[in-house]
């Protein structure tokens, strides 16, 4: 048998070489990660309190992407409003009956500390939880509950944490039912999924198969509903892993636009499709998928669909951050990087300081 350059960099040794610090052990971690998470949160033991203005979480990049993950997980189980912000300030409707989460892996984030600030002085409940840093600090000095998380990660792979983080935040202020056993359940699935995904599974599983698909291409995920969130999962997955472009889009959405871009795709760079389908989808969103798909076919590198596995939201969505965070990992190594440096946004930091 032919051993392609492909498939040499995707066996196991050629995996551990191409990721000296060990990233995809957090990555297959995941499982005893929301375990742990669960355990943090509710060792934290934090009165529960009612908050009809909703909940507001505050976070950016690896951080807040768990704020909209367990919005989607809530789905229509939300009895108030949950909404994501990513910026330094927070929405200009925030009253004192809403409750913001703010999110900061490192505690060190410019932006969720000012909304830290900015719920503080409007009077509105505020929680947080991070490793320490400033927003620990600023939240133990004036009697703010803190739920911890495990250090020694990279922000993006504390995604169990952030996101159960939300979930905790969004049961305590009555925004939502709590989701332990869910959880729990999740945790076990992903132990199967990483043993069927991880660098010892054949090249013909499904990450090493879809990461060798896309390789060499711009990848294009699109979700809808409970994947829209995931979606944007892998696009910065594959931005900070992979050091490669890749985007994100949202169906219905991306049919009253973007397919028109498809018309010409070819020209520019080859660019490739993902479609994250779940279960639980509208029958209107697969058939998107489906003519979406042979409408851009011609003009794209690729078309993928990839579906979510599980019974419950949480199984679902955190199947598909499992295998997004791997095809992240798997494209590093196909693209000959390390998938831990982050040099730009470190860059970023320092002349913005």
């Amino acid at each position: 048998m032919t051993i392609t350059p492909k498939r040499a960099a995707l066996e196991s040794e050629a995996l551990a070489q191409s990721d000296p610090s060990g990233q995809i052990t957090d990555v297959l971690g995941l499982p005893d990660h929301l375990r742990d998470a669960v355990w943090k949160a509710e060792s934290a033991d934090v009165a529960s309190w009612d908050s009809p203005g909703g909940l507001i979480v505050a976070g950016m990049g690896g951080s807040a992407i768990g704020g909209r993950i367990a919005r989607a997980i809530l789905g229509d189980q939300a009895s108030r409003p949950i909404t994501a912000v990513r910026e330094y300030g927070l929405p200009s409707w925030t009253t004192q009956d809403a409750t913001v989460l703010c999110l900061s892996y490192s505690g060190e984030t410019e932006e969720t500390l000012a909304c830290f600030e900015a719920a503080g002085v409007l009077g509105a409940r505020r929680i947080v939880a991070t490793t320490g840093g400033r927003l620990a600090l600023a939240a133990r000095a004036e009697g703010v509950p803190v739920l911890p998380m495990a250090g020694g990660l990279q922000p993006r792979h504390a995604v169990a944490y952030s996101t159960v983080a939300a979930l905790h935040a969004a049961a305590l202020c009555g925004c939502g039912p709590g989701l332990t056993t869910e959880i729990d359940v999740a945790a076990e699935h992903l132990e199967q999924l990483a043993a069927d995904w991880g660098p010892g599974a054949p090249e013909d599983s499904d990450a090493k198969a879809l990461a060798a698909a896309l390789h060499g291409t711009v990848p294009v995920i699109a979700g809808a509903g409970l994947t829209a969130a995931l979606a944007y999962r892998w696009k910065s997955q594959i931005n900070e892993n992979a050091k490669q472009p890749a985007f994100a889009s949202e169906l219905p959405e991306l049919n009253h636009n973007e397919i028109v871009g498809w018309s010409s795709a070819a020209r520019f760079a080859p660019f490739s499709a993902v479609f994250l389908d779940d279960s639980d989808d509208t029958p209107r969103i697969e058939q998107r998928i489906a003519v979406t798909r042979e409408i851009i076919g011609e003009n794209a590198a690729g078309t993928h669909v990839v579906a979510t596995r599980g019974q419950t939201a949480v199984e679902r969505a955190f199947s598909l951050v499992l295998l997004g965070d791997l095809v992240s990992l798997y494209l590093a190594a196909l693209n000959g990087e390390d998938p831990k440096p982050i040099e730009p946004i470190e860059e970023l930091k320092r002349r913005l300081s």
